[in-house]
């Protein structure tokens, strides 16, 4: 029995630390499968573009299977101001990787000026402003160079402020951010250290095509750039049938497949679900990934809000 324990917590390290290495090598801030329900989060001009209140919830286990691998909870809300060309957000993330916890609190504020009335087509500018918290537990897990580990806890404050633009009409939408100009410390599962936070870029965009009547057919894009580190791509095909059921598939590249699904449960009400198989060797000791979204949404009063895709 002890031998096999000792085998086990020396497999779950060799694991933890290559599954850390394909995560904070490509990216250090939070991913998410159901990207495109979830643009906020990347893209503050995103707020308000759904034209009512509009809450989001998500919960993304990762690895299943792995001890210590990432959970990520994510809360987003959004309306347009009487205006309508202001839009304002909140948007609350908590990630937990091994040892360290990590909360994001961010304020999203956009403003939309018309480009092409014809069309439709509009011009969002975002900014965002909040906080990053780190917080460390050293207790947990086997490391590999314990001589690297704080002698205390740690926990640290960070300002957070990002920008964003998104050009969109009813067909397709494009977008560009950078969600933190400022450094801010992450626990590094590689150096099991505290290391500062790379300039990230986000590039988003889709189209929506109508196939037929009751069907439609969205292919979605999401591209991921870290100074220093590969691009990395999430690229999806979701289909929406008599506006109310979703299917799709998505790939990450070099990393994992997905399939996903959702419902439109009543006109304010959707929940969306997302499955990851990993493609690396990472494979054999895990089940992969799964991620459940809710989204609900205030519809104005004596108001009829046409079915949007994105």
């Amino acid at each position: 029995m002890i031998k096999q324990s000792s085998l086990t917590k020396s497999l779950i390290l060799v694991v933890f630390t290559a599954l850390l290495s394909l995560e904070l090598n490509a990216q250090q801030d939070p991913q998410y499968t159901q990207y495109m329900y979830n643009t906020m989060s990347v893209n503050s001009a995103y707020a308000g573009q759904r034209e009512v209140l509009s809450i989001t919830g998500l919960y993304r286990t990762q690895w299943v299977g792995i001890e210590g691998a990432p959970k990520t909870i994510t809360f987003g809300a959004h309306a347009p101001l009487r205006n309508k060309r202001l839009g304002l957000g909140l948007n609350l993330v908590s990630d937990q990787l091994g040892p360290a916890s990590e909360t994001y609190v961010d304020v999203n504020f956009s403003y939309t000026i018309p480009i092409n009335e014809i069309t439709d087509t509009e011009l969002s500018f975002g900014l965002k402003g909040g906080f990053h918290l780190l917080d460390t537990d050293w207790s947990k897990g086997i490391f590999q160079y314990p001589d690297r580990l704080f002698n205390d806890n740690l926990n640290l404050f960070s300002p957070t402020v990002g920008a964003g633009v998104y050009l969109h009409s009813e067909k397709w939408y494009v977008g560009l951010s950078v969600p933190n100009f400022f450094r801010t410390e992450h626990y590094d599962g590689i150096q099991e250290s505290v290391a500062t936070e790379r300039l990230h870029y986000f590039l988003i965009g889709g189209y929506v095509f109508d196939v037929n009547e009751n069907t439609k057919l969205k292919p979605a894009v999401l591209v991921k750039g870290v100074s220093g580190a590969p691009l990395i791509a999430d690229l999806s095909l979701n289909a929406l049938f008599n506006d109310k059921f979703t299917l799709g598939l998505g790939y990450r590249w070099d990393d994992a497949v997905s399939g996903l699904a959702g419902f439109q449960v009543s006109d304010g009400l959707f929940i969306g679900y997302a499955y990851d198989l990993t493609t690396t060797g990472l494979s054999n000791y895990n089940s992969g990934s799964h991620e459940i979204m809710l989204r609900f949404e205030l519809q104005q009063l004596g108001r009829i809000i046409s079915p949007r895709f994105f």
